[in-house]
């Protein structure tokens, strides 16, 4: 069984581009890559190395991370708004930690 884990949309985009080289995709597929292709603010190398230091930090879950970087949020109120969920409030030191990183790979 393979590993399950939270792929962000500019690494879902090169996983598909891929695929297209090697066979055609399904029409699923299709609409796939096009919304990756559309949405996707960063490419899949930044997007990973952002992930990395997202999850670093501790009270940044995975999901939160993928989110982020799909996102690249760039106010306050965009990164409180991914953390509701998580029930956690965030201080302006952490939201600024946050944007900080952001910027970096945007």
């Amino acid at each position: 069984m393979s590993e399950e884990r939270y792929v962000p949309l500019a690494e879902v985009k090169e996983m598909l581009e891929e695929e297209s080289k090697l066979r055609e995709l399904t029409p699923e597929q299709k609409l796939a890559l096009d919304q990756a292709s559309k949405m996707s603010r960063t490419d899949a190398d930044k997007a990973g190395k952002l992930m990395k230091e997202l999850t670093a930090i501790d009270f940044i879950s995975e999901g939160v991370a993928v989110k982020i970087v799909d996102l690249m949020p760039m106010h306050a109120d965009d990164i409180r708004v991914l953390f509701a969920k998580e029930r956690l409030v965030l201080d302006k030191k952490q939201i600024e930690q946050i944007i900080k990183l952001v910027e970096k790979y945007f």
